[in-house]
């Protein structure tokens, strides 16, 4: 048999045994983004990365923006802010408690916290429900010796839907303000600067249980301003725009209102 013979093909033969060919295919890997919600709302696709799309799917730029909204209503979006050292919040509610320095921004810048201020918010609470019912009684006694000890609970009602309500809704105003005016703004930074800032009104309240009108007063009044100043102050130095002055001022009113409402309400 001549060598012609030996390189015809065999695989038609009886019995042959096709040769298996090992075919490599690259699969794409595609890694799930993280939410953050350093940029406010999170980013779910920040890498912009894109699975398989049928006919007539969305486009990029929507499906960019629903990834963002998903991000605020996922609990491993927020998983990050409670991350925080029990030192972390101290040295920050200390900082809090310094309301000329203005440098309570570049504390949080690496690492802001929700936990604090969480934690803040629902101290107060408590404190100004059950010191307030004090100081009712310890006037009411003042004046009227019969006047028997009750609790009233409508305290802690008011309490937890006034100051919750601030805590919340008044940074994701300004956020929103501050985005219309062009400004950077960051979400999270804000809640964690006026969550930080009612820390001053946790330790008055327990002075404000001394049942005298002109000493209160001047409590409220001190303790509202040191916390304005520390909201306006820090304020006005994140924010890049020079033209703020009015949100400047609308913080500090705004913070001073509510050590009014506080003195009103639960220690009258």
């Amino acid at each position: 048999m001549d060598e012609s013979e030996n390189n015809l093909p065999t695989s038609h033969l009886l019995g042959s045994v096709p040769a298996v060919v090992k075919e490599e295919k690259s699969i794409p890997i595609y890694e799930v983004p993280e939410a953050n919600l350093q940029i406010f709302p999170p980013n779910n696709g920040a890498n912009g990365a894109r699975g398989f799309q049928t006919p007539g799917s969305p486009s990029d730029g929507q499906l960019q923006s629903e990834s963002k909204w998903k991000g605020v209503f996922s609990i491993s979006s927020y998983a990050q802010y409670f991350n925080v050292d029990t030192d972390v919040v101290l040295n920050r509610l200390i900082s809090s408690l310094h309301p000329i320095g203005g440098d309570f921004f570049s504390k949080i810048d690496a690492n802001p916290d929700l936990y604090g201020s969480i934690w803040t918010s629902t101290t107060l609470v408590f404190v100004i429900a059950a010191l307030g019912n004090c100081a009712t009684y310890l006037t009411k006694k003042h004046s009227n010796s019969s006047t028997t000890w009750s609790f009233d609970v409508g305290y802690l009602n008011v309490a937890a839907g006034s100051i919750y309500g601030y805590a919340f809704l008044v940074p994701v105003a300004f956020y929103f303000l501050l985005q219309y005016l062009g400004s950077n703004a960051s979400l999270v930074r804000f809640w964690c600067l006026w969550g930080y800032s009612l820390f001053i009104f946790v330790l008055s309240s327990v002075l404000l249980i001394i049942p005298v009108e002109f000493l209160r007063w001047l409590i409220i009044v001190l303790a509202g301003g040191a916390s304005a100043c520390f909201v306006a102050l820090n304020l006005r130095s994140y924010i890049e725009s020079t033209d703020i002055n009015l949100v400047i001022v609308a913080s500090f009113v705004l913070q001073m209102g509510l050590a009014l409402f506080i003195k009103i309400w639960f220690f009258p």
